[in-house]
């Protein structure tokens, strides 16, 4: 079905991320996994092709529209390419809000031109050791000391975590247990006490530096502090729809690559004297993961389309993200299995794909937690 959610400058936008993976993404994304890490000239680069900030205002360097089709553009291009480690999705569309409409005037002066140049590159930190899904888990405190808050704690499973300037640190500022008592800090590099961790070794993304974070008597200036005092529930909650309409995105856009190529596989690839395409079980497989392709797309169009308007809640957000994310893993697993040995190969685009997109269905708030979303939405 012909989709009808883009216009032409979005079609043209889509040609200028294609041309810029082909040139300066795909040809070291493998040394790129090798190293387990992106150099920062790739984000300078995608800051001069204009990929970075694209909903900041153009007075701050950044492409001025909140027009979300141009981010699912970006991160279907960029999924469709394989290009996991340079994570311009994360920073634009998770990370890019809060400071958008979190950060004050003089803030904003300070991180969003570099935000956009790719010269600050971000990260956020929530998740614990002891804290992944359930905020009301986080140990990391912030002591107010008058002229500073004093940081302690650690964090772990930071994506951008080796390479992030800016690192939004959510940490506990009152005493008592529960959501309500979190603020956001805005953590800088050189900080002292601020160090990070090793880069851990994942399946996949392998060139997505993903690291443990550690705050040890952290000067947090006054300055520092993003959004309102204890705030911090409320503004992760208003941003999370957003980014898990980005991974939903993602999702269904690696199904149907990857539905593609192995549609090519079993043309060309024979058994028993014959095309694989020619056994009827082969035809069957196709037939279901290109129906349930095409009725997701279509439900994740409508989300797209709704998310640009302002008018997509958090219930549909997470019925989104898990559905998408759980075809992706199903179709994964099932072109594996239709190319057989081969698909074992590292060296073919469903291996790689397989491994990468696992974390899928667990960050941005696991199937399961989305499934309690919507649960008792229902039954409340």
């Amino acid at each position: 079905m012909k989709r009808q959610i883009f216009t032409a400058d979005h079609e043209a936008f889509r040609k200028t991320v294609r041309t810029f993976l082909a040139k300066e993404v795909e040809p070291h994304h493998g040394q790129w996994e090798k190293a387990g890490i992106v150099p920062r000239e790739a984000w300078l680069a995608a800051g001069r092709q204009g990929l970075l900030g694209l909903a900041v205002p153009e007075e701050y360097g950044g492409g001025g529209t909140t027009d979300f089709r141009y981010s699912a553009v970006l991160t279907e291009e960029f999924t469709r390419a394989g290009a996991a480690g340079l994570a311009v999705g994360l920073h634009n569309d998770v990370i890019g809000p809060y400071l958008t409409s979190l950060a004050t005037d003089e803030q904003k002066r300070r991180w969003l031109p570099g935000f956009c140049t790719g010269e600050l590159i971000t990260a956020v930190a929530m998740t614990e050791p002891g804290a992944g899904s359930d905020l009301q888990g986080i140990r990391t405190t912030a002591e107010d000391r008058g002229d500073h808050w004093l940081l302690n704690g650690s964090k772990t499973f930071i994506s951008n975590g080796i390479l992030a300037d800016l690192v939004i640190v959510v940490a506990r500022t009152t005493p008592e247990g529960g959501a309500k008592g979190l603020s956001l800090f805005v953590a800088e590099r050189g900080m002292p006490g601020f160090e990070r961790g090793r880069n851990l070794d994942k399946i996949g993304q392998k060139a997505q530096d993903t690291a443990e974070l550690f705050f040890q008597d952290v000067r947090i200036p006054k300055g520092n502090l993003l959004g309102e005092l204890h705030g911090a529930f409320g503004h992760l909650m208003a941003n999370l729809a957003q980014e898990r309409m980005t991974i939903a995105v993602a999702g269904i856009a690696a199904a149907e690559h990857l539905l593609e190529i192995t549609t090519r596989y079993v043309k060309e690839r024979e058994a028993f004297g014959r095309p694989l395409a020619k056994l009827q079980h082969i035809r069957f497989e196709i037939a279901e993961m290109a129906t349930e392709c095409a009725v997701t797309r279509a439900f994740l169009d409508r989300c797209i389309t709704d998310h640009a308007a302002g008018e997509l809640d958090a219930v549909h957000a997470s019925m989104a993200k898990w559905w998408a994310t759980e075809l992706q893993k199903r179709v994964a697993d099932r072109c594996l299995q239709l190319h057989g040995g081969y698909g074992y190969m590292t060296e073919y685009r469903v291996a790689k794909a397989f491994t990468d997109g696992r974390i899928q269905t667990i960050y941005g708030g696991t199937t399961e937690i989305m499934k309690e979303i919507i649960g008792r939405s229902l039954l409340a």
